[in-house]
């Protein structure tokens, strides 16, 4: 079958941007660098990792809540530290027609500054509390560097959970809730991961800390796909959400939040994807299973009755399936159906008919054989589990094989992918192996560990490992 001009294994990125484009996800001729028009396939696939997204909000008590995309100066000066993080990238509107606002508005960037003088007046009671709320909306950031779709744009697709607390404790129970909601879309997505506290200098405009989650990409660089931030009651005060105890008495909130973007899809198709196209994992695959209807003049009906039969079918068991009736070759359908990722295949000829049989083929390893009509469903199901648990295998290994601990810059810098360094806790030393490597801090592992070596910057005694990497 065709592949891509260019081999993922020689120009990572080009592949990608070539993929992205001939697998219709979305079209970036918009005339406006950075905001791409999302295709239905695209679309679709986007929804579906927003269900998933959905369902943990339910399954742990979230609620879900829609604010406003524009966000009064006055709302976003409340904040300092945010402002500091986020004020060289705000959209500003200063005029609704021809009249000056008295008050410029900003296009929400995230939406800490839109939701917290409005929480101060649903929190009054400690009965209230806690308040687990979250939104899918579109961000706005001002992008400088070189955008890619999924990656780096300037139209964010992205969710966000905002909690409130009684204390601190709460707010980390909170915190480790949200570490295992992400570990289980994750493993949906069969996207490998790690969890990193990032440094004081990195972290989130006016968090307590933040924890990113980041994927390694098969071009070495990492993705970071989302974060995790512990507030503590910076926001609270400055936003006076605050509520009355038992005691009487009134006290601040303690606040966390957890993001993730459309990253993911950057994150799927740059981890997954081959020569081919894409391969999406089943669970968020627009389509799980192609049915190819392999026709012979004047038999015709009774391959279409088969195909047609086995979409209803799979339809009831709540299986994403198509019949692609198409008056057009075999071979080009194969070729549409596999840059688009379809995890399995299912070619229906007329010799199949006669034998009682289908034959399926999966998108990830090409591997074909015939199995019996009357165990299509149960079997289609289970291929379909083995493909999710062959993409997440691969794609651990190669977070496993590209992750490595080390003693000196030296052998740092000899490898690719993610390094972990003793670090003895300054900063400096930190930017000045950045420098070496020519890479990015991503932050301590969360479980931290010992660390009895030496800081290969200032010979001193480390504190922890640190990580660092190449970053999209």
């Amino acid at each position: 079958m065709p592949e891509t001009k260019t081999k993922k294994s020689e120009d990572f990125n080009e592949w990608y941007n070539e993929i992205v484009e001939l697998a219709d996800l979305c079209d970036k001729r918009y005339p406006i660098k950075g905001m791409n028009v999302w295709k239905p396939y695209g679309w679709k696939l986007m929804n579906n990792v927003d269900s998933l997204t959905r369902h943990e909000m339910e399954k742990t008590n979230h609620q879900e809540v829609y604010f406003p995309l524009l966000i009064p100066e006055s709302f976003f000066k409340k904040e300092e530290e945010h402002i500091e993080g986020f004020g060289s990238e705000v959209y500003w509107i200063t005029h609704a027609g021809t009249n000056k606002l008295e008050e410029r508005w900003l296009l929400r960037p995230t939406s800490e500054t839109a939701m917290y003088p409005i929480f101060s007046l649903w929190i009054r009671s400690h009965s209230d509390l806690p308040l687990k709320t979250f939104q899918i909306v579109n961000t706005f950031r001002y992008e400088t560097k070189q955008t890619r779709a999924f990656i780096r744009v300037r139209e964010i697709h992205f969710f966000e959970a905002h909690t409130c607390h009684t204390d601190f404790e709460d707010a980390e129970r909170q915190v480790k809730e949200d570490k295992e909601i992400a570990d289980r879309l994750l493993k949906k997505l069969c996207l490998p991961y790690i969890f990193s506290k990032r440094p004081e200098w990195d972290k989130f405009a006016g968090a307590h800390y933040t924890i990113s989650i980041d994927v390694l990409m098969p071009s070495g660089r990492t993705l970071q796909i989302g974060s995790i931030h512990q507030y503590k009651d910076n926001f609270a005060k400055p936003y006076e959400i605050s509520y009355e105890t038992e005691e009487g008495t009134h006290t601040y909130c303690h606040q966390t939040t957890y993001g993730m973007s459309e990253r993911l899809l950057g994150a799927l198709i740059g981890v997954h994807g081959d020569n081919k196209g894409l391969v999406m994992p089943p669970a968020v695959a627009p389509i799980q299973v192609v049915i190819i209807p392999i026709i012979f003049k004047g038999k015709e009906k009774n391959v279409l009755d088969v195909c047609n039969k086995l979409h209803k079918k799979l339809t009831e068991d709540n299986i994403r399936s198509h019949v692609d009736d198409r008056e057009i070759t075999p071979g080009n359908k194969y070729y549409d159906w596999e840059l688009k990722g379809v995890p399995l295949r299912v070619e229906i000829g007329p010799k199949d008919v006669e034998k009682k049989e289908i034959v399926i083929v999966q998108r990830n390893t090409g591997k074909k054989r015939s199995i019996l009509q009357e165990k299509a469903e149960k079997t289609i199901k289970n291929e379909l589990d083995t493909i999710a648990n062959t993409l997440f295998t691969n794609a651990k290994k190669l977070l496993d094989e590209n992750m490595q601990r080390v003693h000196t810059v030296d052998e740092a810098k000899e490898r690719k992918g993610i390094i972990e360094i003793p670090w003895c806790g300054n900063k400096d030393c930190a930017i000045e192996i950045e420098n070496i490597l020519e890479g990015n801090t991503l932050g301590e592992p969360i479980d931290k560990g010992t660390c009895d070596y030496s800081c290969p910057i200032c010979r001193g005694a480390a504190k922890t490992w640190m990580r660092f990497a190449k970053m999209y």
